[in-house]
């Protein structure tokens, strides 16, 4: 009998879902080969089989939390019937101060402190692509209010006004004390949306 063929991109996948919490637990700076290969129950070998560094890791075990995150985004929003009330939810990551979520932000926090400190050019590509993929999402939800006559015809020149945004709160609510994002958040959006909204 002939041995099973192995999934590269299914194994792959297996492994950083099983070091899912791993960047929560010991921090993105102090991930290793060895720490993931014991946290997946396989051999330092096996790991360089599916994965070509530890930036490889590290990007696919990111890359299942913005899944993860997304999912969480489009059950928010399934029975969400305005543009305006899908934008704010769009927002939860920098207002929701839940345990679980400061633990994704904590995540974040660490995330961008690799990229700012590291000039290397994979990292730089990947985190335009994190950025790219949420503003597709961003641009989409938009692009539908102005399809059902809910908004503006302009209101898709403000997608990357509300992505500069998000960074600007995510910014101010790691570096200030007792920074009240979800009131910046809702005034924010309840203005912009009073301008975008379309008059009845």
């Amino acid at each position: 009998m002939a041995p099973r063929k192995v999934n590269k991109e299914e194994k792959r996948r297996e492994i950083a879902l099983a070091c899912f919490d791993l960047i929560h637990e010991v921090g993105m700076k102090k991930i290793t080969v060895s720490n993931v290969a014991k946290t997946a129950g396989i051999g330092k070998g096996t790991v360089y089989e599916y994965f070509e560094s530890k930036d490889d890791i590290i990007f696919e075990i990111i890359n299942m939390h913005i899944d993860h995150h997304h999912n969480k985004f489009l059950e928010m929003i399934k029975d969400v019937k305005t543009t305006r009330q899908k934008v704010f939810h769009f927002l939860d990551f920098v207002m929701n101060d839940s345990e679980e979520n400061i633990r994704h932000f904590s995540g974040y926090k660490d995330y961008l402190s690799v990229v700012l400190g590291d000039e290397k050019e994979e990292m730089k590509k990947f985190n335009t692509k994190c950025y790219l993929f949420f503003e597709n999402k961003l641009h989409n939800i938009i692009k539908e209010g102005i399809e059902s006559k809910e908004l503006k015809e302009n209101a898709l020149d403000f997608v990357d006004g509300i992505m500069a945004f998000e960074k600007g709160v995510a910014l101010q609510k790691m570096t200030q004390e007792n920074f009240d994002s979800y009131t910046i958040c809702k005034k924010f959006i309840d203005n912009l949306f009073d301008m975008l909204e379309v008059q009845k």
